[in-house]
């Protein structure tokens, strides 16, 4: 064998193994993510439950929030397809993502909340699979309950930043897909 078909195949094997790594990396991540949403999604809920009726709410208030290990969380995202029950951070940042969705625009209050969340398993990385009329709900830190329906399911560039926060819908999820390509968009509507 050559030097150059050699050298060749230690690179292979090299890259081949750097992508297990970073494979295994994103699982790990994905994994900690989910026990650290559900965690918070728990510590919420008592929260809410503790805190007694829901409140009145005025379209132009901003959404109440509940302070847990250092964060903001203005609620809980449920999605009942998917087995998902998602607390929400109130502002996103990247390392936000890393532990729970988080509000990226707008507000339940004024019908245009828009949730971004990492591709993992265990938060948006199975949105994709939701179909028009999967039902979603989102309680508030007060414990008002919205109720939504899915309407589409949508790619977007990973540029439609405008397309993402002023569609006109009562609520919209997204999360990158793998590579970041593109942006997988959940289009719902509230259910009164």
């Amino acid at each position: 064998m050559s030097k150059r078909a050699s050298l060749l195949i230690k690179i292979g094997l090299l890259l081949t193994a750097a992508a297990l790594c970073l494979a295994a990396y994103n699982l790990y991540e994905g994994v900690k993510a989910g026990n650290a949403a559900a965690d918070a999604a728990a510590k919420i809920d008592a929260f809410i439950e503790e805190s007694g009726e829901a409140c009145v709410f005025d379209p132009d208030m901003e959404m109440p929030t509940v302070q847990l290990d250092g964060y903001e969380y203005i609620g809980i995202l449920r999605i009942q397809a998917l087995s998902l029950e998602l607390p929400v951070m109130s502002e996103w940042s990247y390392s936000a993502l890393k532990i729970a969705p988080c509000r990226y625009a707008g507000s339940a209050y004024s019908g245009d909340l828009v949730i971004a969340a990492h591709n993992y398993s265990s938060h948006f990385g199975r949105i994709k699979g939701l179909s028009s009329g999967d039902e979603l709900s989102f309680t508030d830190a007060n414990g008002n309950v919205f109720y939504y329906t899915v309407a589409e399911v949508e790619t977007l560039s990973p540029f439609a930043t405008e397309e993402m926060t002023s569609s006109g819908w009562d609520l919209t999820l997204f999360t990158c897909t793998v590579g970041g390509a593109s942006r997988v968009t959940v289009r719902c509507e509230k259910v009164e």
